[in-house]
């Protein structure tokens, strides 16, 4: 099981429910194939760096999970076939970044 991180910009002209049906359709696909969800954060709507298909800015969630590497071909076909997704960044997470995550994670919940 490798350690993977996900982040993903969804369209802003997308409805609140229509927001979390996808996100809760992208977690279902990974935890059906094996994954096991580490951390699930929503960034909410920000402004993008550039127009990306005429759109000024966009729904950013992010994803930590263990995988076997051999899904994440197949999560990424699904995002660039599903017109929600503006762009989406998969990397595979080495124990330095694994521990930064987790000292980030327990930063945010100190703050909330």
């Amino acid at each position: 099981m490798n350690h993977y991180e996900t982040v993903f910009i969804l369209n802003p002209v997308l409805s609140d429910t229509q927001i979390k049906e996808t996100v809760k359709k992208y977690e279902d696909f990974l935890t059906e194939r094996g994954a096991k969800m580490v951390a699930k954060e929503d960034w909410g709507l920000k402004k993008l760096a550039y127009p990306i298909q005429n759109k000024k800015s966009g729904f950013y969630h992010l994803f930590e999970y263990t995988i076997d590497g051999e899904h994440i071909t197949p999560l990424e076909v699904e995002f660039r076939r599903d017109e929600r997704f503006m762009r989406y960044l998969t990397v595979a997470l080495d124990k330095h970044a694994i521990s930064w995550a987790e000292r980030r994670r327990v930063k945010l919940n100190k703050k909330a």
